[in-house]
């Protein structure tokens, strides 16, 4: 349960494994790598959210990578059957699939993670190398106005400086909504010694993004 994951909703968190990027700072390791034992069947899914109809507001479906395997499209539009909105946490790898849950009414909700400039996309996700063109197009679709949808950044002091900002901002130019989450370490994050920017440099950072979204904030300060 969460108030937190749909913005304005009181919605639940379905967690689905696998990724295709093994960024340094993920909070969900486990699952990114498929490590993760479920905790529930698709059936036993659907069994919960159909005692929760009128409780719920939506549901929120994040990962790992939602979108990796092409049946994911099949529970969302289960989940919708139900009546529930659905929000959508994505990394933009697979935009056939997310203009298709688009297109079809799946998803009413967007937050599409945007790791960090062209230039250090694949250092900072983890991989040697990396296409950043499935990404590009499927920020580009959303920005079409499609549906609802926002666009958000997990800062990382290691990984972060100005100039990355201002090639996000160039990037996004024009997009509704965009947001500044301070990194958080954990025990599940696979890289030791990472830090969360200080307020001040947060807010420098947010300043870069300004002019170029319609809104923009920073998310999760203390």
């Amino acid at each position: 349960m969460t108030l937190l994951d749909y913005p304005g909703r009181v919605a639940c968190t379905v967690f689905l494994g696998g990724c295709d990027m093994r960024c340094p700072f993920c909070h969900n390791s486990e699952l990114a790598e498929g490590k993760a034992e479920p905790v529930m069947t698709e059936e036993e899914l659907l069994g919960f959210l159909r005692k929760r109809q009128g409780l719920l507001d939506g549901v929120a479906v994040t990962g790992g990578e939602p979108l990796l395997r092409e049946e994911s499209l099949e529970l969302l539009r289960r989940i919708r059957e139900l009546g529930f909105p659905v929000k959508l946490d994505t990394n933009g790898t697979h935009p056939d699939r997310l203009r298709r849950a688009a297109e079809e009414g799946l998803i009413q909700y967007c937050a599409m993670d945007l790791k960090n400039s062209p230039e250090r996309y694949a250092r900072t996700i983890g991989l040697k190398q990396f296409d950043l063109g499935p990404v590009r197009e499927s920020a580009a679709f959303l920005m079409k106005g499609t549906m609802e949808y926002e666009f958000r950044t997990t800062v990382v002091r290691e990984f972060h400086d100005d100039s990355s900002f201002r090639a996000m901002g160039e990037w996004i130019h024009g997009a509704d909504r965009y947001f500044l989450q301070p990194f958080v370490d954990r025990d599940t994050v696979p890289m030791r010694g990472l830090s969360a920017p200080d307020g001040e440099q947060l807010k420098a950072w947010l300043e870069i993004m300004r002019p170029h979204v319609r809104e923009a904030a920073i998310r999760g300060e203390d």
